[in-house]
């Protein structure tokens, strides 16, 4: 497995994966994940999430059509379904929002960039149809599903997508087009 230099090392090696090997998650690897997920920041720290560890092949496969029929994800040992505790969260962030999609998305990434760490692949999964998922997963009406993700060795490599520079994402002391 490769050693990272650095964070950027480690950012650049994460690709969207879609097509795994038929080789399970050593439960290590698994926990060392969930940690780096639970160590995630939140706002006022409430920590609004719950995880639900996926491994029966017929629920996979399930979710995958849940997921508008993305069958790769029915390749995957795991999936990773990212749900926030909508009342435990902070109610209203900066006066417009819910705090919950930006706490999960922060602690999602933690662990997307702990499983390539250790050699595991895994593509955030964010068009499904929430009630398909709730339903197979007995999730409660007041928990919402923020994203899914497939966790496993990948059977190839991720492709490298172009980014736009910073001149065209970044602007100074004001918002210029």
């Amino acid at each position: 497995m490769k050693q990272f230099t650095s964070l950027m090392d480690l950012i650049e090696k994460r690709k969207s994966i879609r097509s795994y090997k038929h080789q399970d998650v050593e439960e290590e690897k698994l926990n060392y994940i969930l940690q780096a997920f639970r160590k995630a920041p939140s706002a006022k720290n409430l920590q609004p999430w719950k995880l639900i560890i996926v491994k029966d092949k017929k629920k996979i496969s399930d979710l995958s059509i849940a997921c508008n029929n993305q069958t790769f994800l029915s390749e995957a040992p795991i999936l990773i379904v990212a749900c926030a505790k909508e009342d435990e969260a902070y109610g209203v962030m900066g006066g417009y929002m819910n705090s919950y999609p930006i706490d999960i998305a922060l602690a999602l990434e933690h662990l997307i960039l702990a499983a390539t760490e250790k050699g595991l692949g895994t593509c955030w999964i964010g068009a499904f149809k929430e009630k398909l998922v709730k339903d197979l997963l007995d999730v409660p009406a007041n928990v919402r599903v923020v994203a899914i993700t497939p966790v496993g060795y990948p059977a190839v490599e991720g492709r490298t997508r172009g980014r736009k520079p910073i001149s065209k994402i970044v602007c100074y002391d004001k918002y210029i087009d």
